[in-house]
């Protein structure tokens, strides 16, 4: 027997709620890691990054200019989502990262981790703690 519409529209609503909530478990039951989707997207950014370099290259020697810039930002652009796969593939085995769909590692408290380490978010803490106490007081 098929579902109502009414049962579908349930059925997504609570897929969507645990994508959210626990990317990593929904993409197990799926069938696909974390892992497997930053090596996929790794891979993609280095065939296109390869490309980008041959259209650049092209534009060099047949001497227009801008199919080299073109090439350029082909690369700029396979290159910024091979760092964002790599930081993906990184922070999949780290215990107090969790992936969240932006491509950026969520640490335990819902704090961002930088690209910086503990040092910038332990800045960042400080001055939230500070901003708290601030507020909590009334005012400046």
């Amino acid at each position: 027997m098929p579902l109502s519409e009414e049962e579908l529209r349930l059925l997504e609503q609570m897929e969507r709620a645990l994508s959210e909530e626990d990317p990593k478990f929904a993409s197990t039951l799926r069938g696909t890691t974390l892992r497997q989707a930053a090596r996929r997207r790794a891979i993609a950014a280095g065939v296109v990054f390869a490309a980008g370099i041959a259209v650049m290259m092209g534009g060099a020697v047949s001497g227009i200019w801008p199919l080299g810039v073109l090439g350029f930002l082909i690369m700029l652009g396979s290159a910024t989502l091979l760092l964002g796969a790599l930081r993906g593939q990184r922070g999949v085995g780290d215990p107090h990262v969790t992936a969240h769909p932006s491509g950026f590692g969520v640490v335990d408290g819902g704090r961002s981790r930088g690209s910086r380490g503990s040092g910038s978010s332990g800045f960042m803490a400080t001055l939230q703690a500070r901003w708290r106490r601030r507020r909590e007081r009334g005012g400046f």
